[in-house]
């Protein structure tokens, strides 16, 4: 009779040890493709986009710097309206492609934010983007009074939070893949 129960108990123990680590595992591979999912659908892209469009920006920066590398937008002596002809092609052409798709990710895929709220920066980021759209609407109308955003663009803000976002999910993504030497 001992010898049953003790059976039946080791049965019992056994059963509910494998459920738990079963829940332990399922747990652990929906945390895995949850990350995953932040990678490849946000903050990955974001972290793309931003580098993409820095070091364009820098390019533009760059090739049509003013004597002392000075932008023509943050000089004395405002911009000629070969300079301004300039700043519009990059702006329709590169720059407000990169940051709408930046926009869109944020819209997209808020449900995969690290966190809890909207951070300020992205809310920025998307009435900058918004701020272009009605000034490149005004230059195919023929009005060129108006060459930036009303709302100022958070370059180094948004690089540094798709930055360590990615960085951050990396090194969780290695560690539920167990990979050894990750902090």
């Amino acid at each position: 009779m001992i010898a049953l129960v003790a059976t039946i108990g080791l049965a019992f123990v056994g059963y509910v040890a494998t459920y738990l680590n079963g829940l332990r595992l399922a747990q652990r591979q929906e945390r895995l493709a949850r990350v995953n999912r932040q990678l490849s659908d946000f903050y990955g892209p974001l972290f793309a986009l931003t580098e993409a469009n820095s070091r364009s920006f820098q390019a533009f920066k760059e090739r049509n710097a003013r004597p002392g590398g000075r932008s023509p937008f943050d000089h004395e002596t405002p911009p000629t309206e070969e300079e301004l002809a300039e700043w519009r092609l990059w702006v329709t052409t590169v720059f407000l492609p990169n940051i709408r798709a930046m926009r869109d990710l944020v819209i997209r895929h808020a449900d995969l934010l690290r966190e809890p709220a909207m951070p300020p920066i992205q809310l920025q980021l998307c009435a900058h983007v918004s701020g272009y759209e009605i000034t490149a609407a005004r230059w195919e109308q023929g009005d060129f009074d108006q060459h930036l955003s009303v709302v100022p663009f958070p370059s180094e803000e948004i690089a540094g939070y798709a930055r360590q976002g990615f960085a951050h999910l990396k090194e969780r993504q290695a560690r539920l893949l167990g990979q050894r030497g990750v902090r």
